[in-house]
């Protein structure tokens, strides 16, 4: 397999239907775009001006989408591309990252949660972390 761009993240707009009494938000299907399999998945709370970075996975294909808030992502490859997207109640997409890609986020409103609905379940082994100041990346 060759390397892996930040080009190669997928965003696909999700349905959100309007119902009496509160929301229904899709997430995913099986049939969807960018679906590879399924491992888990995990919500993450992020507070306000919160930083959580940075991770890689060898093997898991990441589904992130943001039901409450809004949370800006970072994305960096091995080539030092940068990607940043901005999703939540207001751009309410799934961002679909395929194995190898640094990312990191942060939280912009005052109550976010980020889903991952991961390709493969939890393996310490499988995931690299690095500092947040071991990127060359400013977060504004």
């Amino acid at each position: 397999m060759g390397a892996v761009s930040v080009c190669q993240i997928l965003i696909t707009p999700l349905k959100r239907i309007q119902v009496l009494g509160g929301d229904v938000l899709h997430g995913i299907k099986r049939s969807d775009p960018g679906y590879v399999d399924f491992g888990e998945a995990y919500f993450s709370i992020v507070e306000v001006g919160a930083i959580k970075a940075w991770k890689r996975h060898r093997r898991m294909t990441l589904n992130f989408i943001v039901p409450v808030g809004t949370v800006f992502f970072a994305f960096i490859d091995d080539e030092g591309m940068v990607r940043e997207e901005i999703i939540g109640e207001n751009n309410y997409v799934r961002l679909t990252i395929p194995p190898s890609i640094w990312f990191g986020f942060k939280g912009v409103g005052k109550k976010n949660i980020v889903l991952n609905i991961a390709s493969i379940p939890h393996n310490p082994d499988e995931v690299e972390r690095l500092s947040l100041v071991d990127l060359d990346y400013v977060w504004s």
